[in-house]
């Protein structure tokens, strides 16, 4: 038997509470082998999710889920392992590279990530409100949270089809009901202090932020969250690669700089941190988590960093604001005007 609660309605003044990871993948209960042991600690976040499910609302896996490279029977085993999450909780997805990436099919990485997935397998196993599945972009709403998804497998610069959605979507949240503005996407869009990207010298995916972050800033996205890299990452309140506030544990007032989370320890095999740690970086950790927000109300807002191994909390802070501090001009956060206008 079976149960679950109906999602509260846009705006809805309620305590509600949002996981967010990425990159899990699955591995065997039974002590046999798993390919090259992909994803050693996807068992202790799925155990620490289940375990915690009756004070969870909603999940997002926010890329790479199952690692199954074209092999359907690794996508049930995927199912199998979430199923008491699944069945009891929205279960909501993003597209990774192990989901889309194939060459000549139109993703925006020439790569082989998918083993010939092509995307087709995510969107027919889980249902997301996109409007064209195989570009899977999409806004959804819970409660007091807007949250807007993007598909880092295809183009998202300015100009593009999903550029448009991106600022769409970021539009469209009334600030007033519903005051936590979400983004989240797969690969690492804003920051992260990743060896690699460290080595490409921008502490990003190549080309992301560029054209997103006077989104993010126009728009007073509270928190970016991304996956790819395997590990965990948070920044302070962030714009153009200068801090906009000095705090580390609670923000108030005005909205202005995003922070941003990497959250891609779901399970995968961990990725290792850049020997530089740039100012913007406030807390690392090389090992498998997740993160919980919990929205008390319209003003008060909780995030914790949990890792997988013990679900104790390792990182956290708070925001606490009225909807008079959204409105506030900031820096290139409002509105350009002269004299003449």
């Amino acid at each position: 038997m079976y149960s679950f609660r109906s999602s509260p309605y846009p705006g809805q003044d309620s305590l509600q509470r949002v996981i967010i990871f990425g990159d899990m993948g699955k591995a065997e209960r039974d002590g046999s082998n798993e390919y090259s042991n992909y994803q050693p600690g996807s068992l202790n976040t799925t155990d620490q999710l289940i375990w915690d499910v009756k004070n969870i609302d909603i999940v997002f896996h926010i890329g790479d889920i199952t690692y199954s490279n074209g092999y359907i029977s690794q996508w049930d085993q995927f199912t199998a392992q979430v199923e008491p999450i699944a069945s009891t909780v929205p279960y909501m997805i993003a597209s990774g590279n192990h989901e889309r990436d194939w060459p000549g099919t139109g993703s925006f990485y020439d790569t082989p990530d998918s083993g010939g997935e092509c995307g087709v397998l995510a969107e027919t196993m889980f249902y997301v409100p996109a409007e064209n599945r195989a570009k899977f972009w999409y806004s959804t709403d819970y409660g007091m949270f807007h949250f807007c998804i993007a598909d880092t497998e295809h183009d998202w610069r300015e100009g593009s089809e999903q550029y448009k959605f991106i600022e769409d979507c970021l539009a469209s949240a009334d600030r007033r009901k519903q005051p936590w503005l979400i983004f989240a996407a797969h690969r690492v869009l804003g920051y992260s202090s990743d060896k690699w990207y460290g080595l490409e010298g921008s502490f990003e995916e190549p080309m992301g932020r560029e054209s997103l972050q006077k989104l993010w800033k126009k728009y007073k996205v509270d928190i970016a969250f991304f996956g790819h890299v395997h590990n965990y990452e948070r920044t302070c309140p962030i714009y153009q690669n200068q801090c906009v506030n000095s705090e580390r544990s609670h923000y108030s007032g005005i909205v202005n700089g995003t922070i941003h989370v990497v959250v891609g320890g779901g399970g995968s095999h961990l990725s290792e941190f850049s020997s530089v740690t740039p100012s913007w970086s406030l807390y690392r950790d090389y090992d498998f988590g997740f993160v919980k927000l919990t929205a008390f109300n319209l003003s008060s807002l909780l995030f914790e960093y949990k890792k997988s191994s013990d679900g104790k909390v390792y990182d956290s802070f708070t925001i606490s604001r009225d909807y008079k501090d959204v409105l506030a001009c900031v820096h290139d956060g409002c509105e350009a005007i002269t004299l003449a206008t």
